[in-house]
């Protein structure tokens, strides 16, 4: 278990590796300078070369790519030269200092992800805590409706098979997984926020967090949950659904199940105490990958809803063409990923002892 683990980390970190390295010349290749972004209409040619100079703009794109991996590596150098670029001074960020090294030093530190262009050198690390646990709450939230509603559904479906309610079912299933989110999110917040809003109560638009109107700070608004979770759990819950009837129906066609409805057991008693349980994997297979999936496609939903999340931060990056925030909010994203996707295989290793081999 221990070599299959240490495996899989291996393949995780070779996965972030590549990530990283694609991020970086895709946004770095641009026809566009840097440095006249963050410089916006009032610069000139001194400006220019001091930005390029402070950020290391001027160098060969590879020698910036090596600036880059050092910069987000937990183990890395610094050349203790006053005159060497702003990103390779640890005054950056707190670092432990391990030994030093030609003329520098090698430290550990937390991966940095330098300064937005935009936001007057704020952290992209800031911007991201600031941020992503909003889009957390909101996947989560998401995913248990998604698990609640779609199990329910797949039972459902199985109770009344080939009638006119299963068939209603999966049409609903099969239009959820068509239809775009950016498409929901626009209906749903029109409908319910606008046209039903009287009954409803609820926003267009709005985020967790809302200020106060007369001074008192924020405050956490709930309901601008209610929109946003349920569009963004549309996809999942039509997929849980779909896969919840079909491995039902495949339970049911077990010897067990023939034996409990031998015994005199109603179809409603054979699914809860027996169907139900073993039913259940493949959904929890399918939940799994979908919550990192979850926070990737948030970007679209957070923006119409106005939900101030990764990603609308995101949107509001390319907006502004911040590569920094932009840049590192795509790699925790592609990073959380990838955890989770490693963790779910490391305990199907731990279940399954076959698929180790």
């Amino acid at each position: 278990m221990i070599k299959y683990t240490f495996k899989k980390i291996g393949y995780a970190t070779l996965t972030l590796f590549g990530v990283v390295s694609v991020i970086f010349m895709l946004f770095n290749m641009l026809p566009d300078d840097p440095a006249k972004m963050m410089l916006g209409q009032n610069q000139n040619k001194e400006q220019i070369a001091a930005v390029q100079k402070k950020y290391g703009l001027d160098k060969p794109i590879f020698t910036q790519y090596l600036f880059y991996i050092n910069d987000l590596s937990p183990i890395s150098y610094h050349s203790n030269k006053a005159s060497d670029y702003t990103f390779l001074a640890p005054k950056k960020y707190s670092a432990l200092h391990l030994f030093t090294a030609g003329g520098g030093s090698v430290v550990v530190k937390f991966p940095y992800l330098r300064e937005s262009f935009q936001k007057s050198g704020k952290k992209v690390s800031a911007v991201i805590a600031q941020t992503l646990p909003n889009t957390v709450v909101l996947a989560l939230s998401s995913i248990v409706i998604a698990m609640l509603l779609g199990v329910f559904l797949g039972i459902v479906s199985v109770l009344y098979k080939d009638r006119w309610l299963d068939k209603a079912i999966q049409l609903i299933s099969t239009l959820g997984m068509s239809v775009p989110s950016f498409f929901s999110a626009i209906l749903f917040a029109w409908v319910f926020g606008f046209v039903l809003h009287r009954y409803t109560g609820l926003q267009m638009t709005g985020s967790l967090y809302e200020v106060d109107d007369f001074g008192n700070g924020t405050y956490i608004q709930w309901k601008n949950l209610v929109l946003p979770a349920i569009v963004l759990g549309i996809r999942p819950l039509a997929v849980v659904s779909q896969l919840m009837r079909n491995s039902l129906l495949e339970v049911l066609n077990q010897d067990y199940i023939t034996t409990a409805k031998a015994k005199g057991l109603s179809q409603t008693a054979v699914i809860g105490r027996h169907a139900l349980k073993n039913s259940l994997n493949p959904v929890v297979t399918a939940i799994s990958g979908w919550f990192a999936s979850m926070l990737a496609g948030a970007v679209f939903v957070e923006f119409i809803f106005g939900w101030n999340g990764i990603g609308k931060e995101i949107v509001d990056a390319l907006n502004k063409s911040d590569l920094p925030v932009i840049m590192g909010t795509v790699i925790v994203i592609a990073s959380l990923f990838i955890v989770i996707n490693i963790f779910v295989d490391i305990l199907y290793g731990w279940l399954d002892p076959k698929i180790r081999v």
